[in-house]
């Protein structure tokens, strides 16, 4: 990776001090961190971050805790292999996911972290497996389709929809991390944490998966991965005794409060915490805060 010598640095160690793992899946290198004993905790991101995202929540949790914080294909440290070798759609990702916890024995009492992308990836795994999992937590992410009538964000649909647009701004200027940078966080990044979030995207090959990832938002029902949201949104169901937390940020442009309350709709019985000052990026914005309502949560 060009990037080499950040991920050797004491600034990316200090940020991130956990051994990197991975397992081969599909022949293709599947890195996640692996920190911590006890019941599993399983956070999954979203587009375009990574597990340097969950990194507090590791730190956090790891005590009591065995997390587990994978990279999507394409993504973080995993692997990021050509359209020739991956075909960067919604049923693979939880393929992957499912693969490496069973690599990993990960099959009972699993408390499912949830993120954007994470959101949907997650719960389409766990509607498979409602035995596996004992808890969720909720962060500014969906399960379902754009709740009502609404539509995407009109920066959304044009980096999914305009081919011309998107492939030169996603992949060859990394627009979409980057403006993520400053969109998706309320309180502002340190350039540490800048630099992290970005790192794995630098280079148009390794910006793949950004740009997949955005394309493959199932809207109408020829979209390659609406059957597979159409079916997780119709089994939700079965999750409904879980136990479930949603910490959410109020000030996200994507996942807004029409999110929040197509969850709440659903799981009535779920505990939420709102925020008012956060953004997409909650952990980001108030990971003291959200790391205590987990904690309480969680007792």
């Amino acid at each position: 990776m060009a990037k080499k010598n950040y991920f050797e640095s004491e600034d990316f160690k200090r940020l991130y001090p956990f051994e990197s793992r991975s397992v081969k899946i599909g022949g293709l290198d599947y890195h996640y961190v692996d920190e911590g004993e006890g019941a599993p905790m399983v956070m999954i991101h979203g587009n375009p971050t990574w597990s340097f995202y969950f990194r507090n929540l590791i730190r956090g949790f790891s005590g009591r805790f065995r997390c587990v914080a994978p990279d999507h294909i394409g993504c973080g440290l995993s692997e990021k292999p050509g359209e020739d070798r991956y075909d960067f759609r919604l049923k693979s990702r939880v393929d992957d996911l499912e693969a490496c916890l069973d690599k990993l024995d990960i099959t009972r009492d699993i408390t499912l972290v949830l993120h954007d992308w994470g959101g949907m990836i997650g719960s389409a795994f766990a509607v498979r497996h409602p035995e596996r999992i004992k808890r969720l937590v909720i962060l500014n992410t969906a399960a379902f389709f754009l709740p009502g009538t609404k539509k995407l964000p009109l920066r959304l649909q044009i980096s999914r929809n305009l081919d011309f647009f998107a492939e030169p701004a996603i992949l060859r200027f990394n627009l979409f991390a980057l403006a993520a940078l400053y969109m998706a966080s309320r309180k502002g990044l340190s350039k540490e944490v800048k630099k992290g979030l970005v790192a794995p995207y630098d280079s148009p090959e390794n910006r793949l998966a950004v740009l997949r990832f955005v394309q493959d938002i199932p809207i109408i029902p020829t979209d390659p991965s609406y059957p597979t949201v159409r079916t997780t949104q119709e089994n939700l169901f079965v999750l409904k005794d879980k136990p479930m937390l949603i910490c959410w940020g109020m000030r996200d442009f994507v996942f807004d409060a029409d999110f929040l309350a197509e969850w709440r709709k659903r799981f009535p019985e779920a505990q939420v915490h709102r925020f008012p000052c956060a953004g997409h990026y909650i952990l980001e914005d108030e990971p003291e805060k959200v790391l205590a309502c987990m904690e309480r949560f969680l007792e």
